[in-house]
C-alpha cells in the first residue's frame, strides 16, 4: 500500500502563488480534492505526478522523491484533465504504445485488460479522433491503467462522460480502492466525490483549507449553527419544548418538520431524547440538514 506526502509544498510562477505551504497525506483508498476554479488543484497533482518541481518543500511517494525519479512511473498512473492522446493512432494502437513504454513482459495482454477495465473494447479498433470527450476520457484512464499502478492520480476524470460512464467509472474506482490502491481524483462536481470519497482534502485560494470526512468537519466547525430536520409525533408541542429549554438559537414550523438551529451539535443530539420524552412526544426522525458536502464546501470557501 502506497502513500502520497507534501511538506509545505509550494509553487510559484513569478509573483504568482499558485500553493502555499501545503502539507498532506494520501493513503489507500479514494480521496477527493476539492476547491474553486483557480485554487490550484491541478498544480498539485502535476506536482504530485512529477510534471512540476516544487518551489518550496518536498513531494513524496513511499519516502522517495518524486521530482526527477522516473522510477516511480511504475507505480503511478495518471489521468490529466486535457487530452493527452494521439487521434491518428486507434484507441488500441494507444494503450498498446503506453504498455511497449513501460517494457511490460506482454504488452498486447497488458493492454487488452486495461481496455476491458473501461469498458471500451467496442471502440478500440477506431481512430482515437473520432471519439467523444468521454471516450477519450476513458481511453485515458486505459492509458493510467495499462502497467497496473498502486497509485492513480485522476484529474477530473469524469468530464464529458454520460450517465452511464460514470456509473461504470464510478464502479471501477471503488474496486480499485477495495484493492489497497491509493486513488486522489478532483471533481468540481461535489454529488461526484460525495459518492466516492471516503475523505476530502480542499483547497482555497492555494492554501490548505480542511481535511478529512466531510461530515466530521462539518461538526468542528462550531462557528457556525447546525441545521436539524425533525418530525414527531407533535412537531408544535416539542417545538415549544425546544424554545422553552433554550437549546436552539431558532426553530421554525414547515409542513417537513421542525427545522431546528442549534448551535452545539452533540449538546442538542444528546438533549433532544429527553426534551421529547418529558414532553410526551415521539420523535420520527432527527436529521442533519446541512451536513451535506456541498454545503461544508461552501462554508470552508466563504471563510
Amino acid at each position: 500500500m502506497s502513500e502520497l506526502r507534501l511538506d509545505r509544498v509550494s509553487r510559484w510562477y513569478g509573483n504568482v502563488v499558485a500553493v502555499n505551504g501545503v502539507s498532506m497525506t494520501i493513503g489507500p483508498g479514494v480521496t477527493g480534492l476539492l476547491g474553486p476554479n483557480g485554487a490550484g488543484k491541478s498544480t498539485l497533482i502535476h506536482m504530485m505526478g512529477g510534471f512540476l518541481e516544487p518551489s518550496s518543500g518536498t513531494v513524496t511517494l513511499d519516502g522517495a522523491p518524486i521530482w526527477r525519479n522516473p522510477g516511480i512511473y511504475r507505480v503511478l498512473g495518471l489521468v490529466p484533465e486535457h487530452e493527452a492522446a494521439y487521434d491518428f493512432l486507434t484507441g488500441r494502437q494507444f494503450i498498446l504504445a503506453m504498455a511497449k513504454l513501460h517494457k511490460l513482459p506482454d504488452p498486447g495482454a497488458a493492454a487488452q485488460r486495461a481496455i476491458d477495465l473501461v469498458e471500451m473494447d467496442y471502440a478500440a479498433s477506431r481512430p482515437i479522433g473520432q471519439y467523444s470527450k468521454g471516450m477519450k476520457q476513458r481511453i485515458k484512464m486505459a492509458s493510467a491503467l495499462v502497467h497496473d499502478p498502486a497509485v492513480l492520480l485522476l484529474d477530473e476524470p469524469f468530464n464529458g462522460m454520460d450517465p452511464r460512464q460514470r456509473l461504470q467509472l464510478m464502479d471501477l474506482i471503488r474496486r480499485m480502492a477495495a484493492e489497497g490502491r491509493t486513488i486522489l481524483f478532483s471533481s468540481h462536481i461535489l454529488e461526484e466525490v460525495e459518492r466516492l470519497a471516503s475523505h476530502i482534502e480542499v483547497i482555497v485560494a492555494g492554501r490548505h483549507a480542511a481535511s478529512g470526512d466531510f461530515r466530521e468537519i462539518r461538526r468542528l466547525m462550531t462557528d457556525r449553527p447546525h441545521l436539524f430536520l425533525v418530525r414527531s409525533a407533535d412537531d408544535r408541542a416539542l417545538a415549544a419544548a425546544i424554545i422553552a429549554d433554550g437549546s436552539a438559537r431558532s426553530v421554525r414550523l414547515t409542513p417537513k418538520g421542525l427545522e431546528v438551529e442549534a448551535v452545539d451539535f452533540r449538546r442538542f443530539t444528546l438533549l433532544l431524547p429527553r426534551l421529547a420524552r418529558d414532553a410526551q412526544v415521539r420523535l420520527w426522525e432527527v436529521a442533519p440538514s446541512d451536513e451535506s458536502l456541498e454545503s461544508v464546501f461552501s462554508y470552508l470557501v466563504a471563510r
